[in-house]
């Protein structure tokens, strides 16, 4: 079972956005060394918990600080951005780490609708009903795509190919990222990997894996439908410690889900905090999308969710107060699942 990481850059509440960029390196080079796969970051806009709104310049740094393992976005919001432009920046990120770059591209805008609008390039910017023809145009400027099925004579793009490109004409991996039914129609339209966001939408999770795998089209650079999970999992010496970190998580997810966003608070401000009814019944909802315990008992929830959609790859994302004890949350489950060490 492959275990990889996605890095949200959190920002806790007395803390700052440079901080969390200075660890998010920090965990980068710890995770390469404890043998995890892949390293990916997040993508968020206009937020006062998250300090990770460039992921491709932050891939650039992480990749020039680690020597193997991947990197890559977890993933790039695409609905904002021109093709081309995304295709270019990921070229150069390739060429300048050869074989270690990952392109996931997401569907949700990653911030407020306010903020979405002041990201896209003007009243006409794409929209998340042109995501279909953003994918298609970026492969298309990938170079691959092209070469097997260019663009129409008449289309004004034709001949247009992201730069640079790698002595090996090889771009970045491409995965589509989701948290429902339609990245996985994606993912499958288009054959490509599809990794999906549990720690968001545990729900619908097998419907989506189902759907991807029932309408898979098989590609080059993808023959055979392939799944990773995301999934939100903390792992600490007891299961009382695990819970009592946890609980930084999830007093932040209720706070977002009632409006009232916060920096990430500390254990002692999540264990006082005065819950209402309706809070109380939204802290069970988040706590059932979370897997929190002992090493074991974590690597056993973490391998039933594996076997029950038949991933092959787990992406791990961990968020407590501090980051002593997130990182030593991926040091044990890299024991746990006995990850190769790296030198």
């Amino acid at each position: 079972m492959r275990l990889s990481v996605l890095d949200q850059s959190p920002i806790r509440k007395g803390g700052s956005a440079a901080d969390a960029i200075a660890q998010t390196v920090a965990l980068a080079k710890a995770c390469e060394k404890l043998g995890y796969h892949r390293y990916w970051l997040a993508e968020h806009h206009n937020s006062n918990a998250f300090a990770g709104s460039a992921p491709e310049i932050l891939i650039g740094r992480v990749a020039s600080e680690t020597h193997s393992i991947r990197v890559g976005s977890g993933g790039v919001m695409l609905t904002h951005y021109s093709p081309l432009k995304v295709a270019e920046q990921f070229r150069m990120l390739e060429v300048l780490n050869p074989g270690r770059i990952d392109l996931g591209l997401g569907r949700a805008p990653g911030t407020d609708q306010r903020t979405a609008a002041a990201l896209q390039a003007g009243p006409q910017g794409w929209g998340i009903d042109a995501f279909p023809s953003q994918v298609h145009l970026l492969r298309q400027f990938l170079d691959d795509a092209a070469e097997r099925a260019p663009l129409p004579d008449d289309h004004p793009y034709r001949g247009i190919h992201a730069m640079p490109r790698a002595p090996t004409g090889a771009g970045p991996e491409l995965w589509m990222l989701g948290s429902g039914i339609h990245g996985a129609i994606y993912a499958a339209e288009f054959g490509m990997p599809f990794s999906h966001a549990y720690f968001i939408s545990p729900e619908g999770s097998h419907d989506a894996v189902a759907a991807y795998r029932e309408r898979f089209k098989p590609s080059a650079a993808c023959p055979r439908p392939v799944v990773s999970l995301g999934v939100a999992a903390l792992a600490a010496e007891t299961e009382d410690e695990a819970e009592a970190l946890s609980a930084s998580r999830n007093l932040w997810v209720v706070r977002l889900l009632t409006g009232r966003p916060i920096p990430f608070p500390s254990p002692e401000e999540s264990r006082d905090y005065p819950y209402t009814d309706q809070e109380q019944a939204l802290l069970r909802t988040v706590r059932r999308r979370s897997v929190v315990g002992t090493p074991a008992q974590v690597r056993a929830d973490l391998l039933q969710l594996a076997r029950e959609h038949d991933a092959e790859e787990l992406v791990i994302v961990t968020i407590t107060y501090d980051y002593a004890s997130r990182l030593r949350s991926y040091e044990l489950l890299a024991e746990a699942f006995a990850l190769s060490p790296r030198p």
